[in-house]
């Protein structure tokens, strides 16, 4: 069975209990005989995966030392890094050689990525706070169910409300735990066997179904 590049980067893997080697943060010298950065991109442009986990072994290190400095969180950069490489399988035809280096290319990509993180951390932390806010005004009513006739869109806790009900269960038990009872990402994967990625990817989209809800009172925001 071919390998693809979640296979490579071992995505899902996330604590499998073996201590490994931090990648150097600086330049590699590369090996005689070994593949440039350029031969590496354009086979992954060529979608080959053992091209990509030859450029995370040499390059994973600098790019996780850039995304430290701006996230500050051990964890949360391991877990950008891997989807940074997975933006570089799924971008990489987007590379040019004419336009620049591929370290440079990827250091922009890292960078920009960070900063995005660093951004919507902000914002969920802003959203908990609210959301944490309108639990501790009715801690035992706030996420019951409401009837359309209750329903008055100028006001913040009952579209808040709302949306939190309107969420798929899964979803909405994802941000009740995050929000409500303060488990990081891997206390609900482990309270609720599920895995790591999948608690993101519920958290993630039921915090942009907030989002879009709460948008819509613009003077709140």
């Amino acid at each position: 069975m071919n390998r693809g590049p979640k296979d490579i980067l071992n995505l899902d893997n996330e604590a499998d209990g073996e201590a490994k080697p931090r990648p150097p943060a600086t330049v590699p010298e590369l090996e005689p005989g070994a593949p440039s950065d350029l031969d590496l991109m354009l086979a992954i442009q060529a979608e080959n995966p053992d091209a990509l986990s030859q450029l995370y072994d040499r390059y994973s290190g600098i790019l996780k030392a850039l995304i430290l400095r701006v996230i500050h969180n051990e964890a949360e950069a391991d877990d950008l890094l891997q989807e940074i490489f997975m933006e570089i399988w799924n971008q990489a035809k987007n590379f040019s050689a004419q336009k620049g280096k591929p370290l440079g290319w990827m250091v922009t990509l890292a960078r920009r990525r960070a900063i995005d993180g660093l951004r919507k951390k902000q914002a969920y932390a802003r959203a908990g706070e609210r959301l944490q806010a309108e639990t501790e005004l009715q801690p035992e009513t706030w996420v019951q169910n409401a009837t359309e006739r209750e329903i008055d869109f100028a006001d913040t806790r009952v579209l808040v409300r709302e949306v939190i009900n309107s969420l798929p269960p899964a979803q909405k038990q994802a941000i009740e735990l995050a929000f409500f009872r303060g488990m990081s990402q891997r206390e609900i994967a482990a309270n609720t066997n599920t895995p790591l990625g999948t608690v993101k990817t519920r958290l993630e989209l039921g915090l942009k179904k907030i989002y879009d809800g709460l948008k819509e009172l613009r003077h709140e925001l």
